[in-house]
């Protein structure tokens, strides 16, 4: 095994010592080029490869830097000055300084909030708090959409936060319904993520970054999926507000449905802060600029390309273009 320049390396004979019913073998460890050599049981060896397999894995826990920090970049806002109550106003709470919001869903109603204008590309992003426990069947959701604008041929691009049971991770949804693919018969673009920490410790900042050219979801910065405009009718270019909700999915948010909303848990309860909105609003001047996703322009760098492929390696739990049970004609940018 290898780690950060450490390798073990056991010799192919065992050594002639024997003690207590059990053989020794001679073994080198290299670090960094000096190589030293010991006499180790098996039960040794197996503390041994223990230790360097938990180093290997502490080290590689985490995504590599994505060497540039959009977050950082755009400015946040106070709830009312970039946001309004959408639904369930009783089950929604402002922090007195504006700058949290928690909703939460029980058996009477779920709740939500919504932009005040709407944006034709921008970064758009929200730190959130998850919570523990059960919480299968509900969706805690951030996303863009046009639907009160064009109901039943509506655009939308999604976070969503798929509620579990204890001892299950949540899912991380990430969804594109383009001209009413989310309308009547759906065609999903799904990629599902589980993520490299427990969502329900802390805040963490999640983002979508619409341009004219590709859709980047981002995780702390790092950008965990990129969605390009390869066929004109296949991206969405029509202004779209921004939305946050928690709801009611029982029917398919938890393994297909087979776990519903338990209301014995109730409330379910999702926090969000430190709300970033930059970008071109709809009656922006033409001469209004996109916000860059790299420090290139559009596109990621080689720092951010290779940490979303580490997210995509290493926890990435389902693609739609990789289901091959679907019908692919319905999604040809696959």
């Amino acid at each position: 095994m290898t780690s950060r320049g450490i390798v073990i390396r056991g010799q192919a004979e065992p050594s002639s010592i024997v003690a207590k019913g059990y053989r020794s073998r001679s073994h080198k460890i290299v670090i960094h080029g000096h190589t030293l050599s010991c006499m180790a049981s098996p039960i040794q060896l197996n503390i041994l490869f223990f230790f360097f397999f938990f180093f290997f894995y502490c080290v590689n826990a985490q995504p590599p830097s994505p060497g540039y920090y959009l977050s950082s970049k755009v400015r946040s806002w106070r709830f009312y000055q970039a946001y309004s109550t959408l639904w369930g106003a009783e089950h929604q709470s402002i922090s007195h300084d504006q700058s949290s919001v928690t909703l939460w869903l029980d058996s009477n109603s779920g709740s939500g909030f919504k932009s005040n204008r709407p944006y034709r590309n921008g970064y758009f992003g929200a730190s959130i708090k998850l919570q523990s426990g059960y919480t299968a069947g509900v969706n805690t959701a951030f996303y863009l959409s046009n639907d009160q604008a064009h109901p039943g041929h509506h655009d939308e691009v999604d976070i969503e936060f798929l509620g579990t049971t204890p001892g299950k991770p949540y899912t991380l949804q990430t969804n594109v319904y383009v001209r009413g693919s989310g309308d009547g018969r759906i065609i999903g673009r799904e990629m599902r993520f589980h993520l490299w920490f427990d969502p329900t410790t802390d805040f963490h900042h999640y983002a979508i970054l619409w341009n004219p050219d590709e859709i980047v979801f981002f995780v702390d910065d790092v950008p965990i999926r990129r969605y390009q405009r390869k066929l004109e009718a296949m991206f969405p270019d029509r202004p779209m507000w921004v939305y946050a909700s928690i709801w009611d999915a029982s029917s398919w948010a938890t393994e297909n449905g087979k776990y519903k909303a338990d209301y014995r848990f109730q409330p379910f309860v999702s926090r969000y802060a430190d709300f970033k909105i930059g970008g071109c609003s709809a009656y922006a001047s033409p001469s209004c600029r996109p916000i860059a996703s790299s420090p290139m322009g559009s596109g990621l760098s080689r720092q951010q390309y290779e940490a979303m492929q580490w997210v995509q390696r290493n926890h990435l739990v389902y693609y739609y273009c990789e289901d091959y049970s679907r019908d692919h004609t319905l999604t040809p940018e696959c």
